[in-house]
């Protein structure tokens, strides 16, 4: 069997066929994927019949299993969430503003598996930004601004019961779990180097980076603004396109992504592992 890269017309991603995740991958299958997600950053499997016991196996070849803290796994699978829709939801977009999953953590995870179980027939896709391209883009005076400083991020606007998933979200599928704990705060460099591959990537997005550390709020969101409108410009940006019997893995470490809507009146459903950052193990 040999596994066929075609890379994307776009900043990042690649499509990957040739290989059956149904069955055991040899060492040298895992390490050519390896080697295509940190090339390419977002790789997509297309036309696999997965079950939940086939993405598990999948996403433990990457790395040790990471964490979800605000969404509740699926019953007999402490590993597994869903990213769900209802055809008749009323919700705002699940995770549809930037961000890199997770980040507020003290070890954010390497890796998102997320398996396309029903994808509707129009909308859904997932926009990646190239966050390598993103810092080496930004004017000298910026980097020099930014350079040792860290971000401050945390889950408060989305999971803390003032969140956006908070007390006042009625009707929502998903099994979000909202807790004070999102109030708390963790630094990240905001020019963060790849545990992997070494490069340099802009670590901040408006999801989950509150502040600057050390640097007064008001010229802190300032800058954050300004990072925010560049990280998201389209000549960083892939658009993903979903397909039935889909799975897609990309790396939070030099990545944003938000969904995007559109389907209304379709269900979502999709299944979702998070991969640690084995180097920080």
């Amino acid at each position: 069997m040999s596994i066929h890269i075609t890379p994307q017309s776009a900043p990042c991603g690649a499509l990957i066929r040739g290989i059956d995740l149904t069955r055991d991958l040899d060492p040298s299958a895992v390490a050519e994927i390896r080697a295509a997600w940190l090339a390419h950053q977002v790789i997509a499997f297309p036309d696999q019949p997965l079950e939940i016991a086939d993405i598990e196996r999948f996403a433990l070849y990457l790395g040790p299993n990471g964490e979800d803290p605000y969404i509740a796994a699926i019953p007999g699978h402490p590993h597994v969430v869903q990213v769900k829709r209802d055809a008749d939801e009323k919700t705002p977009l699940f995770a549809e503003s930037w961000h890199s999953d997770w980040s507020f953590l003290p070890q954010p995870p390497a890796a998102t598996v997320l398996y396309g179980n029903v994808i509707p027939p129009v909308g859904g896709d997932t926009l990646f930004s190239n966050q390598y391209a993103a810092w080496d883009a930004l004017p000298a005076s910026m980097k020099t601004l930014l350079q040792d400083r860290n971000g401050i991020h945390s889950a408060r606007r989305g999971y803390s019961p003032q969140g956006a998933y908070g007390e006042r979200d009625v009707g929502r599928s998903m099994a979000i779990r909202y807790g004070d704990s999102a109030m708390k705060t963790q630094l990240h460099p905001l020019g963060r180097r790849h545990t992997e591959t070494g490069r340099t990537a802009l670590f901040v997005s408006p999801s989950y980076t509150i502040g600057i550390e050390g640097m007064p709020e008001d010229e802190a969101q300032q800058v954050l603004l300004e990072l925010y409108a560049h990280q998201s410009k389209s000549e960083f940006v892939y658009r993903h396109r979903w397909s039935a019997g889909m799975l897609v893995m990309w790396d939070n470490r030099c990545l944003i992504h938000a969904a995007t809507g559109d389907y209304e009146g379709y269900p979502r459903l999709l299944h979702r592992v998070t991969v640690a950052d084995r180097t920080l193990q």
